[in-house]
């Protein structure tokens, strides 16, 4: 615990943006019935019912002392959805960082050798370089929310 807290006490350093990163499962929902549509004194009327139209899974990175988030929708949480987001938190969204300070839970597919897995050897050791990783300690996940609580607020760089 104390390693996440000495994270997020320092100071902003481009060089090392600290970036949050978590992923969620969601349903994908239609409704059965067309709502009502918005009248003049009455708001958009839904019926309760709808219809499941499968999962998706969110993978959302905070940066909270700079202010951005990014955020990727895939069909799956697999080790390579993980690798080819944080590959793009790296390559695409910070190019410039000396190395991405990336503090998160310990989910089975949140490792570098989950770059092993999905790409060459020399590709795998460039992003592993990039990264200084903090893991939240096992039922201890919520650190790791402290900094995205108005995460809504803040514009989306993906």
């Amino acid at each position: 615990m104390e390693d996440i807290l000495e994270v997020y006490h320092r100071p902003y350093d481009a060089r090392f943006p600290q970036v949050c990163l978590d992923e969620g499962s969601k349903q994908l929902l239609s409704d059965k019935q067309e709502p009502l549509p918005l009248e003049p004194g009455k708001p958009k009327r839904c019926d309760s019912e709808y219809e499941r139209r499968g999962t998706c899974s969110l993978f959302v990175a905070c940066e909270p002392l700079a202010g951005r988030r990014s955020l990727s929708v895939r069909k799956r949480r697999t080790k390579a959805d993980w690798a080819e987001f944080v590959k793009d938190l790296i390559d695409v969204q910070y190019p410039d960082a000396e190395k991405v300070v990336l503090v998160m839970d310990n989910l089975n597919t949140h490792t570098p050798s989950s770059f092993y897995e999905v790409f060459a050897p020399e590709e795998a050791r460039r992003l592993t370089a990039k990264l200084e990783i903090h893991y939240t300690p096992k039922h201890g996940s919520w650190p790791e929310y402290w900094p995205k609580l108005n995460w809504q607020c803040w514009p989306i760089n993906a």
